[in-house]
């Protein structure tokens, strides 16, 4: 079932991370890789914001993700165990990556979710081992022209 937004304020079970302020909530069901795919990107240069839950808000520059402040300051590693890892935030909302959708198109159209009274652009899960380096390139700089945000 693709990703829809709660009411806004709320916390929901995700994981999210930050560059520069452009923060990607990565959702998907339990197992799916949320804090394995968030710590490719803090490889690369991403910051926590936080891990496993995430409380959302609006504000007038779009959605604010931030950790719980009941949550430790820390990322999973299955089969490691629980990392320690400075937390950002509030980070306004770039996108929302949605591991339970995968697409298949070279070029996908822009989707967008509505977030409280913000629409955020909505990606798919890809099959191809550069899309933790795709991903991290869209936190720097966002889309290309036409394809949005």
């Amino acid at each position: 079932m693709p990703f829809e937004c709660p009411t806004i304020p709320c916390q929901i079970h995700a994981t999210c991370v930050a560059f520069e302020g452009r923060g990607l909530l990565i959702v998907g069901p339990s197992g799916s890789g949320k804090s394995a795919l968030a710590l490719q990107l803090m490889a690369f240069g991403a910051e926590l914001v936080a891990d496993d839950r995430c409380d959302l808000s609006d504000s007038p520059q779009g959605i604010l993700a931030k950790r719980p402040e009941r949550l430790p300051e820390a990322i999973e590693a299955r089969g490691l165990g629980v990392l320690s890892a400075l937390c950002v935030g509030p980070t306004l909302l770039a996108g929302v990556l949605d591991l339970e959708c995968t697409t298949q198109d070279r070029i996908p159209e822009l989707r967008e979710v509505q977030i409280g009274r913000h629409q955020v652009p909505l990606l798919h899960s890809i099959d191809a081992s550069h899309m933790p380096a795709a991903l991290f390139h869209f936190l720097k700089h966002g889309f290309h022209g036409s394809m949005g945000a």
